[in-house]
């Protein structure tokens, strides 16, 4: 157990890092008053959750704990975003509309919501 929660600190290390770097790239575009940082590591971590996800069972033979160390720990710290989005997918694959949309709203919704909260109780302090 030990040795799985130090991989995943290390992956979890290493999709900091990269996030990091991907943000001072975008930062250097300058996009407007969009934040191309987050977006661009929304997407590709997106994209890059999908990926493992699917390739690492059935191409890259991957064990579960080695695809908990990719997925949790670097995809995990990189952004989490990109489970936000597989969650909704696998909502909308099953069909379940409502849940989809209602999982997309709220946690927009709500993460706003206690964001402001979050600021409210720190000017308060």
């Amino acid at each position: 157990m030990l040795q799985k929660i130090l991989w995943l600190s290390l992956a979890g290390a290493c999709g900091t890092v990269s996030r990091f770097a991907v943000c001072e790239l975008a930062s250097k575009l300058k996009g407007g008053p969009i934040p191309l940082g987050t977006l661009a590591v929304n997407i590709i971590g997106s994209f890059f959750f999908g990926l493992l996800y699917t390739s690492a069972q059935s191409k890259l033979n991957l064990t579960p704990e080695t695809r908990t160390i990719l997925l949790v720990g670097f995809m995990g710290a990189f952004t989490t975003f990109s489970t936000f989005t597989f969650d909704t997918a696998k909502l909308l694959h099953t069909q379940q509309w409502f849940l989809a949309v209602g999982n997309v709203a709220g946690q927009v919704l709500l993460g706003v919501v206690a964001l402001v909260a979050g600021v409210l109780v720190g000017r308060a302090l």
